[in-house]
C-alpha cells in the first residue's frame, strides 16, 4: 500500500504532467485533500465521460456565469475554446446561461405553485411530442 508521501508525490507528478505546473489553488490544498480531489478533477478535465469535452466545458461555463465565479468563467471559457468552441457557440451560450437564473427569479418571486408547474411542464411536453409526431407524418 502506498504511503501518504508516495500518494502525494505521485499526485503532484500527475498534476505537473497534466498542466505543466501545479496551479497555486491546488498546491494550497492540504496534502491528503489534494490526493483525494485529483482523481475526479483529472477525470472530468481529461478523461472520457458521457458528455463530450466541449459540452462539459459549456456546462461549466454556464454554471460559472450563474454563480458569478470569474475564476471558473475564465477557465471553462478557455477550455471550451481548446475543445473547439466557436465565438458563435460561446455567444449563444452566454445568452442561454441567463435563462435559468432569470426565469427562476421570475417564477420564485411569483411564489408559483410547484405542482401546477410540474403539471404544466408535462402538458407542454405532450404538446411538443404531438407536434413532432404530426410533422413526421
Amino acid at each position: 500500500m502506498a504511503t501518504h508521501e508516495t500518494a502525494y508525490d505521485e499526485t503532484i507528478t500527475e498534476i505537473e504532467d497534466a498542466f505543466g505546473m501545479v496551479p497555486g489553488y491546488l498546491d494550497a490544498l492540504p496534502d491528503q485533500e489534494l490526493v483525494n480531489e485529483w482523481p475526479n478533477l483529472k477525470r472530468f478535465l481529461f478523461g472520457e465521460t458521457t458528455l463530450e469535452p466541449k459540452v462539459r466545458e459549456f456546462v461549466g461555463l454556464a454554471m460559472a456565469a450563474a454563480i458569478g465565479c470569474e475564476y471558473c468563467r475564465h477557465f471553462h471559457r478557455e477550455a471550451a475554446r481548446l475543445h473547439g468552441a466557436t465565438d458563435a457557440e460561446l455567444s449563444e451560450l452566454a445568452f442561454l446561461a441567463s435563462y435559468t437564473p432569470r426565469y427562476s427569479a421570475l417564477i420564485q418571486a411569483q411564489d408559483y405553485d410547484l405542482e401546477v408547474f410540474y403539471d404544466e411542464v408535462e402538458q407542454i411536453g405532450a404538446h411538443l411530442q404531438d407536434q413532432a409526431a404530426a410533422a413526421d407524418d
